[in-house]
């Protein structure tokens, strides 16, 4: 069996911001629409959270559930419980046409905090920052690459698929070099 591993080992840097890989995380891609039977308490008996409505992004504790797309949510869960997850979700929507996923090898997960955190993904991503709200996700970009990021805890959440995490981490490094602040 093989050793589970983040993308980038825990990769940090301090800047004006902080900046770190976290993981490994478990992750699925849940796919269903928005009135399947059941999707609301499937998606809470597994992450504790509500499902999540257009663009938003529920926590409870470690857990998350995010809205991804009109027939796609991210449920982030302990690494280790993505197996048991993915079970309740199978039993839970028994019958419902659905999509659940396993993930977690295929995404990396970083936060950015700081003061200052905006500022790295202000630099990166073509969002209006002053009119994200806690509690939004947004799907974009980071540079050139997919990611999709939410405010949590007084930083910043960031997503992205795994093959593309140490570009991601030298943007957000970079992004984050002292003496490289907006404001």
């Amino acid at each position: 069996m093989s050793k589970v591993a983040s993308a980038l080992g825990g990769a940090r840097y301090d800047g004006f911001a902080h900046v770190r890989e976290i993981g490994p995380l478990g992750m699925i891609s849940l796919r269903a629409k928005p009135d399947v039977t059941g999707l609301a308490e499937a998606v809470t008996a597994v992450t504790g959270c509500p499902l999540p409505a257009q663009r938003r992004v529920e926590l409870a504790g470690g857990n998350v559930a995010g809205w991804m797309s009109p027939d796609e949510y991210l449920l982030i869960v302990p690494y280790d419980g993505v197996k048991a997850a993915l079970a309740t979700l199978a039993e839970k929507l028994a019958g419902q046409h659905h999509l659940a996923v396993d993930v977690s090898d295929a995404r990396a997960v970083f936060r950015i905090e700081g003061d200052k955190a905006a500022e790295v993904l202000m630099k990166l991503a073509p969002v209006d920052h002053a009119t994200l709200e806690p509690g939004e996700l947004r799907r974009s970009r980071a540079a050139q690459v997919a990611a999709a990021f939410w405010q949590q805890d007084g930083g910043y959440t960031l997503v992205c698929f795994r093959s593309v995490a140490g570009y991601v981490m030298g943007l957000l490094r970079h992004s984050a070099q002292s003496g490289a602040e907006l404001f």
